[in-house]
């Protein structure tokens, strides 16, 4: 009897075993793609703006001003600056992003910002761990007032004039 109980112990053992190696390769290998599909996004999400319905407003910030710089504000590139132009910026771990974070908490394509119309919007690209803007956690296509942090991982991020 104890022959038995052992032998159905191991081959439950080595079944977990295996689930646990699937699961880890299909987040790693969502998290190397991720950045394929989301580049294929030709149109905005319905519904994009601070008064639709199921779109939670973005938190009060500075307005009347346009924003001209992205500044790190916290992490290991605190003080990093990039002049904003009208090209969207990619964060993310990935080499071809164009603010490269080396955060354990980042995904390889974790966030982009876009510009429109004047205003800039950020965009979470199906990280693992969110992208916020100031405590909320972006869902979709969301505007970005100045001075309101953009936080990824350990990593925050402002919009400046």
């Amino acid at each position: 009897m104890p022959d038995l109980v052992l032998a159905v112990a191991r081959f439950g053992f080595l079944v977990l075993l295996w689930i646990f190696v699937f699961a880890v390769v299909g987040v790693v290998r969502r998290d190397l793609f991720i950045g394929a599909r989301a580049g294929r996004l030709v149109a905005a999400p319905r519904g994009v703006g601070a008064g639709a319905v199921g779109t939670p407003r973005p938190p009060k910030g500075k307005k009347g001003r346009a924003a001209h710089l992205l500044v790190v504000t916290e992490g290991s590139l605190a003080g990093t600056r990039i002049t904003l132009a009208e090209a969207p910026i990619t964060i993310g771990r990935a080499e071809d992003s164009t603010l490269v974070i080396t955060d354990d908490f980042a995904s390889a394509r974790h966030a982009r910002l876009v510009p429109r119309g004047g205003q800039w919007y950020v965009e979470d690209l199906g990280s693992t761990n969110g992208t916020y803007l100031d405590r909320a956690k972006v869902s979709g296509l969301t505007p970005v007032p100045l001075g309101v942090p953009i936080r990824i991982g350990r990593t925050s991020l402002e919009l400046r004039p």
